[in-house]
């Protein structure tokens, strides 16, 4: 199972730590905002809800998927737009709570049999 969990930090780590930077490195000038807002509000996330899916499958050996998920969000965009920027901790902190309670949801179906 920790084969698992590394397969999906590194995919994890290319959606949300690496992203901003290849916005930030090849998006054109006039558009990075708005490569930004999309970023932000649609693509991470939708990211966070499947990551949390995914660990409510298999919550014994994948329950710190979203954590390390938020955390690797609030380092990707520290690191390549503007570190220390408390806001960004406001963004972590929703795709935690995304990605927990989608677990859990996932977690609960299972357990029910949905």
């Amino acid at each position: 199972m920790k084969k698992q969990f590394f397969i999906w930090l590194t995919v994890t780590t290319i959606v949300l730590f690496l992203m901003p930077w290849l916005i930030v490195q090849f998006v054109p000038s006039n558009a990075v905002m708005m490569a930004a807002i999309l970023l932000f509000f649609a693509v991470n996330p939708i990211y966070a809800i499947f990551t949390g899916t995914v660990a409510g499958k298999n919550i014994k050996s994948l329950w710190g998927l979203p954590v390390a998920a938020a955390i690797l969000f609030l380092l990707g965009v520290w690191l390549t737009m503007d570190f220390g920027e408390m806001g960004f901790v406001v963004y972590a902190g929703i795709y935690l709570i995304l990605s927990i309670v989608s677990m859990l949801v996932v977690k609960a179906a299972k357990k029910f049999k949905f």
